[in-house]
């Protein structure tokens, strides 16, 4: 499998894993949400899905060639589910040790924008 249809594989497997979420949390979920004072965190966590979900589309769509917009989406991917993926976990009462896992997410996520920042830098400057 290339590495574009991988990306775009992954991409709409966390995009419809935020949509089914979303709608699980605002629904399922609702009340117990509520109760734990966590709706806002499952909400982050699936804002944050989506937006990297179409970020890694947009990589894809973008055509660049080149290792850096690779290792973004990488990075972009392996972020979604430690971000959100502990968010999620840590707004259904899961265990605290989880609550450092999200800011490595994070750093992820920041990561895969500089280097997609760079690749269009570059890909401006071969153009």
């Amino acid at each position: 499998m290339k590495i574009p249809t991988a990306f775009l594989l992954i991409a709409g497997a966390y995009g419809l894993a935020a949509v089914v979420l979303g709608a699980f949390g605002a629904h399922a979920l609702d009340a117990r949400l509520v109760e734990l004072g966590t709706k806002a965190v499952w909400e982050t966590a699936v804002d944050y899905q989506m937006w990297h979900a179409l970020a890694i589309l947009v990589i894809v769509a973008l055509r660049f060639k080149g290792g850096l917009v690779d290792a973004a989406a990488f990075s972009f991917s392996i972020g979604i589910p430690l971000f959100s993926g502990s968010l999620y976990w840590l707004a259904l009462d899961g265990p605290r040790w989880l609550g450092p896992i999200t800011p490595l997410g994070g750093l992820l996520f920041i990561v895969g924008w500089i280097l997609f920042m760079i690749a269009a830098f570059r890909h401006e400057a071969n153009s």
